[in-house]
């Protein structure tokens, strides 16, 4: 067992992203990571995808998904789940930061 600092998002090369890794293979975990991260208003992550399931938890913030040609808003206290390999982008729509 790991205790691990929860770290604050940091800007990434993502223009309106911050992330941190709360834990993952730096922490000894092979099937796992705990991500944060934060979507500035009008920014979005890049289309991408995944090899292995992604839940994505809204702390707050209004958001859209897009994933296989459909767009599902979400908002603050609602959960996203991705399957594995399934391209999606997730854009925040609303004049707040999205905290995920």
């Amino acid at each position: 067992m790991n205790v691990i600092p929860q770290t604050p998002p940091a800007a990434t090369p993502i223009p309106g992203v911050s992330h941190a890794t709360w834990a993952g293979q730096d922490n000894g975990l092979q099937q796992l990571s705990v991500w944060r991260q934060s979507v500035a208003a009008n920014a979005a992550t890049p289309p991408h995808r995944h090899d292995i399931d992604e839940v994505v938890l809204c702390l707050s913030g209004r958001g859209e998904l897009h994933i296989d040609g459909r767009v599902h808003p979400f908002r603050g206290g609602e959960t996203l789940a991705l399957p594995r390999e399934s391209m999606h982008q997730i854009f925040n729509v609303g004049d707040q930061p999205l905290e995920i």
